[in-house]
């Protein structure tokens, strides 16, 4: 006898593609599952099987060796018009199963009890059952576990949903943060083609820098698959890529960075200083173009302290003032407030030849 069609199918079928579960691989979890099932009930199968519109698909199984069957033979089918456990101790005494082709004959199953995978709001997706050869009955403890491993295959599940929706969700955001840095880039350098003043178009400069760094932090976020660390060697790394995009070709800018995994808002203090030294290095630091390179390091020390040491081989830059030991300039006062977000201690020295910048500061330090 084919089950009848369960009176909440096109809602059941509706929550069963949201977990996008179908025809996916094996998986261990699951398979762990169905072993554990087997062997606590003792028979030679045990299935994940999932009902959908035409077919019983099975995410897991031991015992059967295929990975779908058609709805006309399922007994599963039947099961998720019941209670939440099923157990037909002798399928050939069961009406539903009299002309089911996998119950007939000596060698037909004889033996199925299922616990229901069941959503939060109650449908039924399919169940987690053994089957046997021969007629019998679990006890109380098999009954018990088979539950407790159906609501663990929900579970897994559950999760499995939630990161399919965590990810659609980045999408969305990573589609919308695009959109708004593009839009602000775009009406930056609008006004600074439309403005005469060379202050103001100085300005938008530092702004369209700031908004770089920005954009390339959101795009290590994105491309780690993580909202909260990045590794900052490797962004470092493409930070000096998209500054040397920009940079005369009289000055060259070297990268050497450690792989040292840290949060965003560390990862977006450190790119900071880093872009508004190397701006304002190829500023001022190599003019008539004098030829020169900026070099940026990040090591950690023995301590377990973070180094960033930034130098040029330039003229010289004086980056404070004398008489009050305050860094001058819009970018250096950038800087030391980065700085100040690290919790860090900064160390500036330009004398002669070149202009150099340590900062040395931890993971972890309030800022």
């Amino acid at each position: 006898m084919k089950a009848a069609i369960h009176p909440l199918q096109a809602a059941r079928i509706a929550e069963l593609r949201a977990y996008d579960i179908l025809d996916t691989p094996r998986e261990s979890d699951f398979d762990d599952v169905v072993s554990l099932a087997a062997a606590i009930c003792g028979t030679p199968i045990s299935v994940v099987n999932l009902i959908d519109e035409d077919r019983q698909w099975f995410k897991a199984e031991v015992g059967l060796g295929v990975r779908e069957t058609p709805l006309d033979t399922s007994i599963c089918a039947h099961v998720i018009l019941e209670q939440d456990f099923v157990e037909i101790g002798d399928t050939l005494a069961d009406s539903r199963m009299a002309d089911n082709p996998l119950c007939a004959g000596e060698q037909g199953l004889r033996f199925y009890a299922g616990a229901l995978l069941q959503t939060e709001s109650g449908l039924p997706l399919g169940t987690l059952c053994v089957l046997d050869y021969q007629s019998r009955e679990l006890n109380d403890f098999q009954r018990g576990a088979l539950r407790v491993l159906a609501r663990l295959v929900m579970k897994q599940l559950e999760l499995r949903r939630a990161l399919i929706n965590q990810a659609t969700l980045m999408d969305e955001i990573d589609h919308r943060v695009k959109n708004s840095l593009q839009a602000v880039a775009s009406l930056v350098t609008l006004q600074r083609g439309n403005s005469k003043d060379e202050v103001v178009r100085a300005a938008l400069d530092e702004v369209s820098g700031r908004l770089r760094t920005v954009s390339l932090v959101h795009e290590e976020l994105n491309a780690a698959n993580a909202v909260q660390e990045i590794d900052m060697g490797a962004y470092l790394r493409r930070l000096g890529d998209l500054l040397r995009s920009n940079a005369p070709s009289n000055a060259a800018i070297i990268v050497n960075a450690d792989s040292i995994i840290a949060d965003a808002r560390v990862t977006t203090s450190v790119g900071m200083i880093v872009s508004e030294f190397v701006t304002n290095s190829l500023k001022h630091a190599f003019p008539n173009g004098r030829e020169g390179q900026v070099r940026i390091t990040l090591r950690r020390e023995g301590d377990g302290a973070l180094q960033l040491l930034c130098e040029d081989d330039g003229v010289g830059v004086r980056a404070v003032d004398v008489a009050s030991g305050k860094p001058r300039g819009l970018g250096l006062r950038i800087i030391a407030a980065s700085v100040s977000q690290l919790a860090g201690k900064m160390d500036v020295a330009a004398a002669g030849e070149g202009y150099r910048l340590l900062v040395t500061f931890k993971i972890g330090e309030p800022a």
